[in-house]
Parts: structure tokens; C-alpha cells; sequence
């Protein structure tokens, strides 16, 4: 798989990643034998990068996760996040930024990993309530103490970026970018760019929403937690259907699926961005990095952000609770 660097003086690694939120059964029942399975056949196929978070099941998803990597330690950059709080569900209930919080939510996130250290930790959300200065200085700490190899930030506006990397330097700054959530792709992409920082993209399919699975509210279950997003409530999941069909008429064209298609927009436009594609299926892992052989000209490029231009889909990305927890 071809090699995309992190920001100008980040690591290399695989130009799609995985990310493995879905494994913690947020999306609905799990399976941990086929969801093992898809790990390893990712690496097998080129996948460097996976992501998960101590908030993904209050914990579990990196035991989970852990345990499944730690054999193939060496192959993997491995990244994982702090700054959250979670209910007894482990869905998302408050920040806690704090340099204690950070200490031990690291020491934890080892303890559960297996490992001796984490290649990419990342600043889940800011605690409103704590400087960003000192959240980045307690992760600076970890760097100098080896237990972390370098630091990001999630869902930060470009000047609070700017005040984290003044601190340490910011390998990579992680936010939902995809067809429909390009808000990235004004200040917050230029100041990457400007700082030398990586982009990841998480939630490149929309949770799934930009693969067409998804045909009515009703098709989700009370323990999905799209049950609570806007694009799947009421009437935004047929609008966003019928919006979809334009969209796969392109990926009919180029013989690939509607994901293929979304992925490889991805990687063909913003050649600093590494997408973390959630499959937990062999079978989805497989379709989604078939994106790397999708190609797609200046033209084709410019004809699906034509489809898909800045607001078209139906409902935000989040409840406003969790909108409440992005530092915009």
C-alpha cells in the first residue's frame, strides 16, 4: 500500500488506516471472531495505522484491540485518545483535560493495551475549563518519559492548534472529514498545511451513511449509537438516500462501489490526508481499500464535490451534546 507521511516530520504510514470504534458495539451487536479476522487480514493487506480511544466502551475496545495487535506489535502504528469521561453504556459524557487525567489515562491505556508504549496519543477533545497549554504540556511529559512517541489533537479550531503545537510539535490533528463533512477543508487544512501538521480523517464513510446500507431509521437498533445522530433520524435518512443516487451512478462509472468512490476522493484530492476507514467486516476491510486502485482525474474530482458540495447532507453531524464537546 503506498506510504502517506504524517504532517513534515511525522511517520509514514499506510495511505488508508483503520479506525475501531465500531468494535467497541457502538454501531450495533458485535462480533469479536470476524472483527479479529478483519485486523489482521487490514495488515495483511497494507494497513499501518489503527485507532481506537479509551472512550470506545469505557476501555474495552482497547483490551479488545490490544490483544489482537500486540502479536504484530511491529507492524502497526498504533494510536489511541484521552480527554474523555464516559456513562455506563461508554458513550461519551464530558471532558476531563486535566494533566492528573492525563497521567493516569495513559498509564491506563497501556495497562489494557499490553504495551510499552503508544505511537500517536491524541488530546480526544479540549476541556473548555483547562488551558490547552496545560493538557499538551502533560502530554509532553509522556513523550519525555517514553511512554508516548508523539502527540495529536482532535476536533481543534486552527488557534487552538497553533497554541498546542507552540507547546509541543502536533504530529497530527484528527477530525470527521468525509463527502459530506468537509468543513476541514478551509482554515483548518490551510493551517495544517502552515504548521506541518498531518490530517486524519475519521468517519470517511459517514459511519456508514455514505455506503447507501443504511435505507431507514428504523433499520437501527437501540444500541447504535446513530440512533442519536441527526443524518439517521426521521426523514434526513431518505433525503440523504436520494442524494446518494447521483453519487453512485458516478462510482457505477468507475466500477467501483459507493465507499471505493468516497475513500479514494479522499486520497486522490488532499494528498496530506490519511483516512481510518471503520470496517469490522473481512469482507467490508477488503471492499474499502480497494479505493487505492480507484482512480480519478482532476475532472472526476471535480464532478463528485459537485455532487456533494459543502452542507448538502440532511441533519449535522452530531447531537448538539456532542457538537458542545468540539472545540469550534
Amino acid at each position: 500500500m503506498e506510504q502517506r507521511r504524517l504532517g513534515k516530520s511525522g511517520p509514514a504510514v499506510g495511505v488508508i488506516g483503520m479506525g475501531c470504534m465500531a468494535m467497541a458495539g457502538w454501531y450495533g451487536a458485535r462480533d469479536d471472531s470476524e472483527a479479529r479476522r478483519a485486523i489482521d487480514r487490514a495488515i495483511d493487506l497494507g494497513v499501518t495505522m489503527f485507532d481506537t480511544a479509551d472512550l470506545y466502551g469505557g476501555g474495552d475496545n482497547e483490551r479488545f484491540v490490544g490483544s489482537i495487535i500486540k502479536p504484530r506489535r511491529g507492524e502497526v502504528f498504533f494510536t489511541t485518545k484521552w480527554g474523555h469521561i464516559w456513562d455506563d453504556r461508554g458513550w461519551p459524557a464530558g471532558v476531563n483535560g486535566t494533566p492528573e487525567r492525563c497521567a493516569q489515562a495513559c498509564d491506563d491505556s497501556l495497562k489494557r493495551l499490553g504495551f510499552d508504549h503508544i505511537d500517536l496519543y491524541y488530546l480526544h477533545r479540549v476541556d473548555p475549563a483547562v488551558p490547552i497549554e496545560e493538557s499538551i504540556g502533560a502530554m509532553k511529559r509522556l513523550v519525555e518519559q517514553g511512554k508516548v512517541r508523539y502527540i495529536g489533537v482532535s476536533e481543534v479550531n486552527p488557534r487552538t492548534l497553533k497554541r498546542a503545537h507552540a507547546v509541543h510539535p502536533v504530529t497530527a490533528l484528527q477530525t470527521e472529514y468525509s463527502l459530506w463533512s468537509r468543513e476541514p477543508e478551509g482554515e483548518i487544512f490551510k493551517a495544517c498545511a502552515d504548521l506541518g501538521i498531518g490530517f486524519v480523517a475519521y468517519s470517511p464513510l459517514g459511519r456508514g451513511i455514505l455506503t447507501g446500507a443504511i435505507k431507514k431509521a428504523s433499520d437501527i437498533n437501540a444500541t447504535d449509537i446513530r440512533g442519536v445522530l441527526p443524518r439517521y433520524q426521521g426523514e434526513n435518512v431518505q433525503k440523504n438516500q436520494r442524494i446518494l443516487a447521483e453519487v453512485k451512478k458516478l462510482a457505477d462509472e468507475k466500477h467501483c462501489t459507493l465507499p471505493q468512490l468516497a475513500l479514494a476522493w479522499i486520497i486522490t484530492k488532499q494528498k496530506g490526508v490519511v483516512p481510518i476507514q471503520g470496517a469490522d467486516r473481512v469482507a467490508y476491510v477488503e471492499e474499502n481499500l480497494g479505493a487505492v486502485k480507484v482512480k480519478l482525474s482532476d475532472a472526476d474530482v471535480e464532478r463528485i464535490d459537485a455532487l456533494n458540495r459543502p452542507g448538502i447532507a440532511a441533519g449535522e453531524r452530531y447531537p448538539q451534546a456532542f457538537m458542545d464537546e468540539v472545540n469550534r
